[in-house]
């Protein structure tokens, strides 16, 4: 599957008609008309027509015109349209750090709440376009730590195929009542062994699922659709977010694109910025699974980043620097931005007013780590207040409302106190310590690279002539710029679909 998603993204090429025109189909029953990346990125106007009618669609509908909606561009009540995404400022009071950390909101996206659905249309789309998938026979089989896997299904119901979920049983119970109030039957949730570090066994997983010729493999660290649609898509909107900031701040420069790896599809956003800007990239990981740091392996709960692999869509060679975050810190800022005694402590020392404490609800324990991740960044590279820091918030706390009361639990049993939040305020935040950072000369990226070796040669059957080429930034280049031959194939299929 890996080795075909090289070549779809570098060709665009229809290669089963038959096949697309089942699609085509499916797609003229259920009422469907496919945004192009283009569309996605704010790059082109949506149809009037079109626009019209996601007015009136509630975003968590199971409606085709929601596919609309997945995209920056949503407002926080997620219905109406806003021409900068919507994201937040760590202040100074919060970071201790001088230089602005700009976090964008995944959680404005439709249906799921999460950024993740933009990967998923654009791997379910560019299978739908070339002949590859019969939403009529075919199953989609998306297989993830939880978010990717919610907006897999989501897009699956929405294009009327089926969509199975194969996740860790140890994810969040939020994801899990998610799920079973979207998927067709309950036997479409299949959940494998461990946490958010086990992702091989889900893998393990989809090698039984695929041998059945009905059920067809979306793996989101191995199909080059991810990549190109963050590259086209979460590149623009950073950008744009800071050519807003940029014209209140004269001297700014877009200093670093901080993320956590996790399939490495947001991360593409960073080679986007880098063209423009020179923009530093900088990976995310787990200090209790240090795969990139250490060659390391372990368990841990930022959940949303699994690890112990290094994702085939990851660009290596153009990383900058790998920081580690360890989820002792993410799971007390998770209950300290979640509590009545934790706000009240990040109001009392940070001085924020209670809207903008609020604010941070629209973070999950991904978007912590990257901000904690940004805080010790800034710290090591001794930023200033011109220097601007971008980073992604994948979902909201309302993902991991359980995790909260789970971390109570364990670190603070006998009751979460004002003087507990004060000091994990400034322990996780304002008086951060630790660098747990690599910056990337050529032998680290090398080495970091080989890693992905054994994942994706000998235990994924990828040919290690595709596996090398991935160290040349031509391969990459030519997937960011395929994205006009997939905008025509879109384009052509909703025209046969007759719909516009």
């Amino acid at each position: 599957m890996a080795h075909a998603a090289a070549d779809l993204v570098a060709k665009g090429e229809v290669l089963d008609g038959r096949t697309r025109s089942a699609a085509i189909d499916r797609a003229r029953q259920v009422g469907v008309i496919l945004p192009t990346f283009a569309e996605l990125a704010g790059e082109s106007w949506t149809p009037a027509a079109v626009a019209q009618k996601v007015a009136s669609v509630d975003p968590d509908q199971k409606d085709a015109s929601n596919l609309w909606r997945v995209n920056w561009f949503n407002a926080p009540n997620r219905r109406t349209r806003i021409e900068v995404p919507d994201h937040l400022i760590i202040p100074p009071a919060l970071s201790g750090v001088e230089a602005p950390i700009v976090v964008l909101l995944g959680s404005r996206f439709p249906m799921i709440g999460a950024h993740k659905v933009l990967p998923a249309y654009a791997g379910l789309v560019s299978l739908l376009v070339t002949g590859q998938f019969d939403p009529g026979r075919h199953r989609a089989i998306w297989p993830s730590t939880g978010n990717y896997c919610r907006g897999g299904v989501a897009i699956s119901r929405i294009l009327g195929c089926d969509g199975v979920a194969v996740l860790p049983k140890g994810m969040s119970r939020e994801r899990y009542q998610w799920l079973e109030n979207w998927v067709a039957d309950p036997s479409h949730i299949v959940r494998t062994v461990g946490t958010e570090s086990n992702v091989k066994e889900i893998y393990d997983k989809c090698h039984e699922l695929a041998a059945s010729d009905d059920n067809v493999i979306l793996n989101q660290f191995s199909a080059f659709s991810n990549y190109m649609v963050h590259h086209a898509c979460t590149g623009s909107a950073c950008d744009r977010v800071f050519s807003e900031l940029r014209g209140a701040r004269g001297n700014a420069r877009l200093a670093a694109f901080v993320s956590a790896t996790g399939s490495a599809g947001t991360i593409a956003a960073g080679d986007y910025l880098k063209t423009l800007h020179g923009t530093r990239i900088v990976a995310v990981e787990a200090l209790e699974c240090p795969t990139m740091l250490e060659n390391g392996y372990g368990e841990h709960n930022i959940q949303g980043i699994g690890d112990k692999h290094i994702p085939l869509i990851h660009n290596v060679m153009n990383t900058d620097v790998v920081v580690a975050v360890s989820d002792h810190v993410t799971d007390r800022l998770n209950l300290l931005f979640n509590s009545k005694v934790g706000r009240e402590s990040i109001s009392r020392q940070g001085g924020l007013p209670p809207e903008a404490v609020d604010a941070f609800s629209e973070v999950g324990l991904s978007g912590f780590a990257n901000i904690v991740a940004a805080i010790k960044l800034a710290r090591h590279m001794k930023y200033g207040p011109d220097d601007v820091i971008v980073t992604i918030a994948t979902d909201s706390a309302r993902m991991y409302a359980t995790e909260a009361v789970g971390a109570q639990q364990r670190f603070f049993p006998e009751g979460f106190t004002a003087t507990d939040a004060d000091r994990v305020f400034s322990s996780c935040l304002s008086e951060l310590v630790g660098t747990q950072l690599l910056e990337l000369g050529d032998a680290e990226r090398r080495r970091i690279f080989n890693l992905g070796y054994y994942t994706w040669v000998e235990q994924q059957g990828v040919s290690i002539d595709d596996f090398d080429a991935r160290r040349e930034q031509a391969f990459w280049r030519d997937i960011a710029h395929s994205v006009p031959v997939w905008d025509r194939l879109i384009t052509e299929f909703n025209g046969e679909v007759g719909l516009n």
